[in-house]
């Protein structure tokens, strides 16, 4: 194993529960790394790593042995930015015109405007419309914490730059670092019988997934999830969408709609998850219980169930209720101001790639294959808990340092030479980041569109 992943690796691991072994028979291999401050590409690395550690433990329940493992630092750090590479399409705009850095009277402040009514919650506190000079215009007059704290009350997204110390004094920054990386409890109620279709080879195959996450860590989970087998069912409410990334995270899932504010619908999502094994979802904290579906209700109706939940700004303190996304926390959190100052910029300087989402994403796979492999061996259930905010004080933790040799740039041996026939039009994916020995990782249904498929197994 690499040596700068493998201090990351071995408290990941140990965060899940891991016995050291787990760890054996695991190389990371490959030098250079993302241009940044904070150690991105061992990070990457590190993420990808225990959640195929963690896949090779169900390989071993079914086998008895744990195959090797090898992980290739470029490759993991190549997928945290984007894996698929569209032939004569292009992928949809990544944001909205709006969203973005903006300069306040005391700083810095960003908006995020991705989805429609945030877009809209931003415009109405400003008073103006979409024109990003008149907003900048407006946003200049304002704190930062006045704007931050108005935006969000009118239901919208927006993170004031702090810098590390002062997110270290923040009251939600002092919640955040009393919280375990991964929070897991292991529940009394046992599953019930059902008829996997697991191979040494497929070792997730007739594992069911219910996914409702949006972007991006919970995809991601998904996601990798789907490529050793899992049937990854994700569900969206009617009106969502999120263009700029459904190519890149739907790879190996069908995606259906459902409105649980409706008989219909609310019996059907019912009816799946009494028969799923794992759900991931990222409702903030009361919003399942608001629709009816609070954590003992869930257990009632799928006794054993494996569950894994996201919020963005922590469990704890102030803020567990607010709206958030990696940009915004890199932005709370002090990595965009050591950004900023480690290239000695005029603006703020976030990560290279979005990687409070990518290494969450992977690490929220890796409790969910946890909670599964002590499912198969109690039969009990379990839940656990992530946030990009906790992903963050990890990353900070790792302290700044001097950049590495860079990353080589992709070549055509990175890209998977099969098709990829999405709902868009043809596409490749970089290869996999991992191999483990006799288990390859692959999807069998390409990307597709929200909403595309029924609301079934």
């Amino acid at each position: 194993m690499a040596n700068a992943c493998e201090p990351l690796v071995e408290s990941f691991w140990s965060a899940l529960g891991g016995e050291p072994a787990g760890l054996e028979a695991m190389e990371v291999s490959g030098t250079g790394a993302l241009p940044s401050t904070f150690p991105v590409t061992d990070f990457a690395a590190a993420a990808v790593a225990v959640a195929a550690a963690a896949v090779r433990e169900i390989v071993r329940f079914h086998t008895g042995s744990r195959p090797t493992l090898t992980v290739d630092r470029r490759l993991a750090s190549l997928w945290f930015g984007m894996s698929i590479r569209p032939q004569g399409w292009s992928l949809p705009a990544l944001r909205d015109p709006v969203t973005g850095d903006y300069r306040t009277e005391d700083g810095w402040i960003r908006i995020h405007a991705n989805a429609p009514r945030h877009r809209a919650a931003a415009e109405k506190v400003l008073d103006c419309g979409g024109n990003t000079q008149a907003l900048a215009r407006a946003i200049a007059g304002w704190t930062g914490s006045k704007l931050e704290s108005a935006i969000v009350a009118a239901g919208g997204c927006a993170a004031q730059m702090r810098t590390c110390e002062e997110w270290r004094e923040h009251p939600q920054g002092v919640a955040v670092a009393s919280e375990p990386l991964i929070h897991i409890l292991r529940t009394s109620a046992t599953a019930g019988s059902r008829e996997r279709r697991a191979s040494p080879d497929r070792p997730l195959a007739g594992v069911r997934v219910l996914d409702l996450t949006r972007v991006l860590a919970g995809p991601v989970a998904t996601r990798f999830l789907a490529g050793y087998g899992a049937e990854v069912l994700r569900i969206d409410p009617p009106d969502w969408d999120e263009p700029g990334v459904v190519p890149e995270v739907t790879l190996g899932k069908r995606c259906a709609r459902l409105n649980l504010n409706t008989p219909a619908d609310r019996q059907r999502f019912e009816s799946l998850l009494r028969t799923a094994d794992i759900l991931v979802h990222g409702y903030r904290p009361g919003a399942l219980a608001a629709l009816g579906y609070g954590g003992q209700a869930r257990q009632e109706l799928a006794p054993g169930l494996i569950e894994v939940s996201l919020d963005a700004y922590g469990w704890s303190g102030p803020w567990p209720q607010r709206r958030g996304f990696d940009s915004l926390v890199q932005m709370s959190a002090g990595i965009a101001a050591a950004g900023m100052a480690w290239r000695a910029a005029d603006r703020p300087m976030p990560l290279p790639v979005q990687a409070l989402d990518h290494a969450t994403g992977y690490l929220i796979a890796a409790a969910a294959l946890r909670g599964l492999a002590q499912r198969l061996a109690t039969g009990r259930g379990s839940r656990a808990r992530l946030s990009l905010a906790r992903t963050a004080k990890a990353l900070i933790d790792c302290g700044t340092r001097e950049v590495d040799a860079p990353l080589e740039r992709e070549s055509a041996d990175d890209i998977d030479p099969k098709l990829e026939e999405t709902r868009w039009g043809a596409a490749r994916r970089l290869r996999p980041p991992v191999r483990i020995e006799g288990v390859p990782m692959y999807w069998t249904l390409p990307a597709t569109s929200l909403g595309s498929a029924a609301a079934n197994w």
